[in-house]
């Protein structure tokens, strides 16, 4: 029984060991030497999830850095104290107080209003859950839609919810939609719903030889519910590279909607 009391206290010793040493080796490493602004820099290159979320696991200082509201925003309803640099109440402050480029990270839990929010500088909205289930958009009857975006865009793990009207309304820029769930009101009033509609034209492009800079929507990974069409178009932009994953409970949808 003694000796194996000293050995358990012998390999709870090199454990101590091994830790400081880590610590030691991590301090020490090049890029810690990087003052706050270079490292923050570096950390805006990385996509919001999961590398800039993975970032912030590293230790306390990279965290700070990761979460730091130059690099994105949050709305967050529980959050008490408003005062609190870049968090909001709800999405549409934080998309007037964003800058062209900002990432906007939305709280899981619960469900968030958004009805006819416009959205006309570059952004990317993402959902702060694991699923897209756990952060959820709701777009209340009356309104014609829950986002409308006039430029380009990004909507990632989220889930969108129109009682009556559409989920996202596309009138320019290029967006895309990625890991997300789009439903729709269902029957009997499933024909006046559509989760996507577009309005885009190729008269409202600057220039045609910009083809990455083209209007379009391009969906990966995606499951719509409900309403009478997937997609809806009224301007010249087509329905193209249609691919459907069945899964046990749900269908994944992939597909571009742009200028042929």
């Amino acid at each position: 029984m003694e000796a194996k009391i000293e050995g358990g206290e012998e390999d709870e010793a090199n454990k101590r060991k091994w830790k400081r040493k880590k610590s030691s080796e991590a301090s020490f490493c090049p890029i810690n030497s990087l003052d706050d602004g270079c490292l923050m820099h570096i950390f805006s290159f990385l996509s919001p999830i999961p590398d800039r979320y993975n970032t912030a696991l590293v230790c306390n200082r990279w965290c700070y850095l990761a979460c730091h509201p130059r690099l994105w925003l949050r709305v967050d309803r529980s959050v008490k104290d408003l005062s609190e640099p870049g968090v909001f109440p709800n999405i549409e402050t934080a998309v007037a107080a964003a800058r062209p480029g900002d990432t906007i990270l939305i709280a899981a839990g619960g469900s968030h209003r958004a009805s006819n929010i416009q959205i006309k500088k570059p952004l990317c909205l993402i959902g702060g859950g694991e699923l897209p289930d756990e952060t959820t958009l709701i777009c209340s009857r009356g309104s014609d839609s829950a986002l409308e975006f006039m430029s380009t865009c990004k909507l990632a793990n989220l889930t969108v919810k129109a009682e009556l009207g559409c989920c996202l309304l596309h009138r320019k820029g290029r967006l895309t939609i990625d890991g997300c769930v789009l439903q729709c009101e269902s029957n009997p009033l499933d024909y006046l719903s559509c989760p996507i509609v577009s309005t885009a034209s190729a008269t409202q492009q600057l220039s045609s030889s910009l083809n990455s800079h083209s209007d379009g929507v391009f969906v990966s990974q995606t499951r719509i519910e409900g309403g009478a069409k997937a997609v809806l178009t009224s301007g010249d932009l087509e329905l193209q590279r249609v691919r459907v994953i069945y899964a046990r409970t749900s269908l994944l949808f992939w597909f571009d909607v742009e200028h042929q």
